[in-house]
């Protein structure tokens, strides 16, 4: 979190690193977002995001397609045949409505000889080449099933639920990133503060133990010691810079941008704690987590699947409407029309079916023993979380408090070694942990940012416009 920006932050101390925020170097062109901003464009850009909705729609044309079982199937079908088949032959001509007497080879016959009732047909039995072509529209409809519908489309209701709440899960986690990157960049900013701060701390030690060196009132290795210090806080602005550049980059990431385009952050923003006891925000957490949300749903979608498995061991009723076209050339001359009902039941399967049901009830299971360690899981978040938000809470006060008691230490350290009372060891370490305090509540404004955008997250209500 950003010293400049907490509303936990002392006047003493905003006043203290206003004018150091100032000389931050400003990104040329940049676009400055804010956290609203910039959960926006992630939520609209962000590629991980790309999956969660695929799969809403995945499982909404599942719905559409199990629903669609409902209603009749039509078919449309040309088979053109060729064939000399001898009863194939025969039953083409009776469906174009084109048999006569001597396809059965009636020129063979002699009424006045009884051994011709022997006599083989070449008509019949050799009838030669035999052109079909059949048109066909056929209607297929079913009347019971067993459930099978029923529970596809409950499953595929479930699946939609579970791919909605998926959805809101990835966009709060998503949020959450958003949040850690941009209050990382505010978080290094007050670090890059703080380092320059105990720079310039370091230039005027050097410069004024050096002077002391020169009128012999301390020893050379005092402004050895001191010089030393001084690389290390160049080394720590360094670290502070690259942390900077660091969070930009996953900023840039996180919202779908290229590294390349210059980019700024607004304002600084506190996470809205969360009120209740732990017993009621476990409970709003396990009602309102989306994640806990989407296994149920998926629990609920492995009950389904059973159902559908079950469907096998009853009867399937069904009904069917056909009309064809028999013509030895590509037309509509013979027409027929078939109506049929069918009733099928598998009386034996090698318990194929229910070894199918058996499976179907495992995977249910499963999906519940996931539920259960989820809700567990998420109430142990809670916990954690709050535990924590409120730790980093009264780490924040402290720290803060820390600093106007060091930066107090710090200046009688400094009066007493130019008076000679002092060792440079004292004065270094005074100065250390003035360094060390202001570092403090930079991690602890950011810590509690964190950790309560981490119960918020447990509660499912990461919401951005609360910022």
């Amino acid at each position: 979190m950003s010293i400049l920006n907490s509303r936990n932050t002392t006047w003493r101390l905003l006043l203290l690193l206003v004018p150091l925020s100032v000389t931050q170097p400003a990104v040329a062109a940049a676009e400055t977002l804010s956290f609203a901003q910039c959960v926006e464009i992630a939520l609209r850009q962000n590629p991980d995001l790309s999956a969660s909705r695929a799969q809403v729609e995945q499982a909404e044309a599942g719905l559409r397609q199990a629903r669609g079982s409902r209603f009749p199937k039509l078919t449309a079908s040309l088979i053109a045949t060729r064939t000399n088949d001898a009863l194939n032959a025969f039953g083409f001509k009776l469906s174009q409505r084109q048999a006569t007497f001597n396809d059965f080879g009636a020129g063979q016959f002699n009424p006045g000889n009884p051994s011709s009732l022997f006599i083989a047909p070449d008509n019949l039995n050799y009838p030669g080449n035999v052109n079909n072509f059949n048109t066909r529209l056929e209607a297929q409809l079913p009347i019971y099933t067993g459930g099978m519908i029923e529970g596809n489309i409950e499953q595929a209701k479930a699946l939609i639920r579970a791919a909605q709440s998926g959805d809101v899960a990835a966009r709060q986690k998503l949020i959450y990133q958003v949040l850690q990157a941009y209050q990382g960049v505010h978080s290094a900013r007050a670090m890059v503060a703080v380092a320059k701060q105990a720079e310039i701390a370091a230039n005027a030690q050097v410069k004024t133990i050096t002077s002391l060196v020169k009128g012999g009132v301390v020893v050379k290795s005092d402004l050895l010691s001191a010089q030393v210090r001084q690389q290390d806080t160049r080394i720590q602005l360094l670290q502070a810079q690259n942390t900077e550049a660091t969070a930009l980059d996953q900023l840039h990431l996180l919202l779908g941008m290229p590294l390349a385009t210059p980019l700024d952050v607004g304002t600084s923003v506190m996470t809205p704690a969360s009120t209740g006891s732990s017993s009621d925000l476990q409970q709003q957490a396990l009602t309102g987590n989306p994640g806990v949300q989407a296994l149920r749903s998926q629990v609920e979608a492995a009950q389904a699947s059973v159902k559908v498995s079950k469907a096998s061991l009853y009867p399937q009723l069904g009904l069917m409407a056909r009309q064809d076209w028999n013509d030895s050339k590509l037309g509509f001359a013979a027409n027929s029309y078939t109506v049929a009902g069918s009733l099928t039941w598998t009386v034996f399967d090698g318990k194929v079916t229910q070894s199918a049901v058996d499976r179907a009830a495992a995977g249910r299971n499963e999906q519940a023993a996931r539920l259960q360690q989820a809700e567990n899981t998420v109430a142990a978040e809670v916990a954690r979380a709050r535990r924590q938000s409120a730790e980093a809470e009264f780490s924040l006060t402290a720290r803060e408090q820390a600093v106007e008691s060091a930066e107090q230490a710090t200046r009688l350290v400094d009066k007493r070694y130019a008076n000679g009372v002092a060792t440079i060891t004292e004065l270094l370490a005074a100065q250390t942990q003035l360094d060390k305090t202001r570092a403090d509540v930079v991690r602890a404004q950011y810590e509690l940012a964190v950790q309560r955008a981490s119960l918020l997250l447990a509660l499912g209500q990461l919401d951005p416009t609360q910022y």
